[in-house]
């Protein structure tokens, strides 16, 4: 009856993992320039262009469909090429990874820094993340996005993210995001916290305390490190040193060509985007 049952899961995350068809990730940042920006700590979201990730971002409305925690070199682990293993991450089909900035080079990413994180803290939160490597993926996760791919009636948009089961909770299983959920609620950085206002001892309305309680990691997706008032988003192309007046356009490639190439920026070109 395992035996059975492994096969279904098999075929149902090979399902899954497939690339819809037609669907395109538009690439906004290059690996190189992404090696450059992140940092230990660093969250980086993907829009991902799979069946399961479709799922994830019409439940919860968004662009991003998987996270991945920055731990700096693993050590003892790096590609053929030689390139350092540098993210922690839940895969489908794989359970918790570690694996490289590259794996998202050609990806549609985002990367979001925690703010005024201590260096003690960010290395807790890299070492919880470490330590769940080789934890299988969350498979309860699985089937509840996959009931989303089938026919069905609209479902508005109020009651989409409620419906989705951000998995079991079990602590030897994981989804991407609430892995690093977890790693942040260890040490009590929050990310989207349920804030109670309290009335102060002035009567101003602008002088009311606030109280923030942490949410559990079961209940966090990609898109909230994203829209985290606590986390910073580092572009690129702009931590790099972005100058305008260094963008080669299109229309005037033919005009470059008889002139000097001004001294281009780190970054992406117009051209090259």
């Amino acid at each position: 009856m395992n035996g059975v049952l492994q096969f279904m899961s098999d075929r149902l995350v090979t399902f899954l993992n497939k690339d819809v068809k037609g669907c395109h990730s538009c690439t906004t940042n290059s690996a190189e320039a992404l090696r450059r920006t992140i940092q230990p700590g660093d969250v980086l979201l993907v829009e991902g262009t799979s069946r399961v990730s479709s799922a994830i971002q019409y439940l919860t409305q968004s662009t991003w469909s998987h996270a991945a925690l920055c731990v700096g070199p693993v050590a003892g682990t790096a590609a053929p090429d030689g390139e350092p293993h540098m993210l922690v991450e839940a895969l489908l089909g794989q359970g918790v990874v570690t694996s490289t900035i590259s794996s998202y080079g050609q990806a549609h990413t985002r990367i979001c820094r925690p703010v005024g994180l201590t260096e003690t803290d960010r290395q807790r939160v890299i070492d919880f993340a470490l330590s769940r490597v080789g934890h299988d993926y969350d498979m309860r996760n699985v089937i509840d996005l996959a009931r989303y791919l089938l026919p069905q009636p609209p479902i508005p948009k109020r009651f989409r993210r409620k419906m989705l089961k951000l998995g079991s909770g079990s602590p030897t299983q994981a989804i991407c995001s609430t892995l690093i959920a977890a790693a942040f609620e260890s040490v009590k950085y929050p990310i989207l916290p349920h804030v109670e206002l309290l009335p102060s001892h002035d009567d101003a309305e602008e002088f009311r305390r606030e109280i923030l309680y942490i949410r559990h990691h079961t209940l966090y997706a990609p898109r909230d490190f994203d829209i985290s008032p606590y986390f910073h988003v580092a572009k690129p192309t702009i931590e790099q040193g972005f100058d305008y007046r260094k963008t080669i356009w299109g229309d005037s490639f033919d005009e470059a060509q008889s002139c000097p190439m001004p001294e281009r920026g780190p970054g992406l070109s117009a051209r090259s985007v």
